[in-house]
């Protein structure tokens, strides 16, 4: 629509003022405190930056939906390429199963330790330097990790870039939802969808790139650090801009309310937490083993990658549409259990025949994780203003990454001392239950400063 159009890239044209229009994503909350059409910060009388509305401001926009967008690209694929050459990895540092359950794991640690400081990073110095920060890591740790030397430097310099990634995925909300306040679910869509792309084309393009560049796994996965590098010159620019999302100007506002908001006395707080933990436990079990599941089944390494690639790109169109249609909803536990009853059915494939219907597999998987951003856009919903998203989205993915810490461990114990992949599989369907039930609860009509 062209309405979205001129908010994403900041065009002449200025978003309808009336208060009792409903925006395009859904109702906005009353108290959200931002006035739509002006950047974060200007109702203080302290603009952040340009002032707004002019060709500085909209320029500023542009380059941070571009940032968004590449930003997105690049935080999946130190993960993604990782799994594409699993036993190669495995092989070459001399892992075993359970030592590689533990690097599938590492992620989800290293997002819980380190993304818990990213609010208060952000007070101090601002989004977009944490964010253009935070990428900069990504891309030393992802040229690093291959030539590290042994397993422990390897988990070490994947620490680096993990820890880069935890500060971007909890920031990037609060970006949303402070620049684009009237617009989460577009701009929500935008950034999943780019983050899809990225975890698709690493996927499929991680094995080939590997042959390119001589055979060797590491210059395999050292090969992505580019896009890294390539995604920090335009945070470069937003890092400039003061109070960029709770930078200097919007600091005020978050630590006004750090005293009354009490985020672990919300239920919805939990419930959204919950469901962010077990779906993150299925992407990153898929991410991690699906190519070895259909290794085992017969499936050459280059197809059980493509497959992986094809579970990722399902996530590409719908992460666009999910979070639209996501916020024009009252209750979105309807997505919640379509999005489950998915991943149950794909389980069921992979257990019954995981060669035979491979493709079908693949997809049925890939709509399942679009959990991921569904989970996204009820951050932005959940809370009233940008520092309300902020602390519930610290507060989500750090409890929820922790609570998907022993996941993909466990699916390797179990792989090693069964020699097969029915308990695992088991193992993976059992926990999509419980998902389906938070996700529901999760997707009520709720405001987290109501509620804490």
């Amino acid at each position: 629509m062209a309405h979205d159009d001129t908010a994403i890239l900041g065009t002449d044209a200025e978003p309808a003022t009336n208060p009792s229009a409903r925006p395009a994503d859904g109702p906005e909350h009353p108290a959200s405190g931002a006035v739509r059409g002006r950047p974060p910060g200007s109702e203080s009388g302290e603009p952040p930056g340009p002032a707004a509305g002019t060709p500085a401001a909209r320029w500023v926009l542009r380059i941070l939906t571009a940032g968004l967008v590449l930003a997105a690209l690049t935080l999946r694929p130190p993960i993604t390429s990782l799994g594409a050459l699993m036993e190669e990895v495995r092989d070459g540092l001399g892992m075993s199963g359970t030592v590689a359950g533990l690097l599938t794991s590492v992620p989800a640690l290293c997002f819980a330790v380190f993304g818990i400081a990213a609010p208060r990073l952000a007070r101090r110095f601002g989004a977009g330097t944490v964010v253009c920060a935070g990428l900069v890591a990504i891309a030393l740790g992802v040229a690093a990790r291959p030539f590290a030397g042994g397993t422990a430097g390897f988990l070490a310099a994947s620490a680096v870039a993990l820890a880069g990634i935890a500060v971007s995925n909890v920031l990037i909300p609060v970006v949303i939802k402070a620049w684009f306040p009237d617009r989460v679910g577009s701009m929500t869509g935008l950034y999943s969808m780019a983050l899809a792309l990225g975890t698709s084309l690493a996927a499929a393009l991680t094995v080939p790139m590997t042959g390119t560049l001589g055979g060797s796994w590491r210059f395999g996965l050292a090969g992505w650090a580019v896009l890294s590098a390539v995604a920090v010159l335009p945070w470069l620019v937003v890092a400039r801009q003061r109070g960029a999302a709770a930078g200097p100007s919007a600091g005020a506002a978050v630590r006004t309310e750090e005293a009354p908001l009490r985020i672990a006395s919300s239920p919805t707080a939990w419930w959204l937490a919950l469901f962010f933990g077990l779906q993150a436990t299925a992407a990153y079990i898929t991410m991690g083993w699906m190519p070895q599941i259909f290794r085992d089944a017969g499936v050459s390494a280059g197809t059980a990658g493509v497959l992986l690639a094809v579970t990722m790109a399902v996530g590409v169109p719908l992460s666009f549409v999910l979070p639209r249609l996501a916020a024009r909803m009252p209750h979105q536990g309807p997505v919640v259990v379509l999005l489950g009853l998915c991943g149950l059915a794909g389980y069921a494939g992979l257990w019954l025949a995981p060669a035979a219907g491979a493709w079908a597999w693949a997809l049925l998987m890939g709509v399942s994780n679009c959990a991921f951003p569904l989970a996204l856009t009820m951050i932005g919903m959940r809370a009233i203003s940008a520092a309300g998203v902020g602390k519930l989205s610290a507060f989500v993915q750090c409890v929820g990454y922790l609570l998907s810490l022993p996941g993909p461990l466990l699916v390797g114990a179990l792989y090693q001392h069964s020699g097969g992949w029915g308990l695992p599989i088991a193992l993976m369907a059992g926990l999509m239950v419980p998902q389906i039930v938070v996700g529901v609860l999760a997707g009520r009509d709720r405001r987290i400063e109501d509620e804490a």
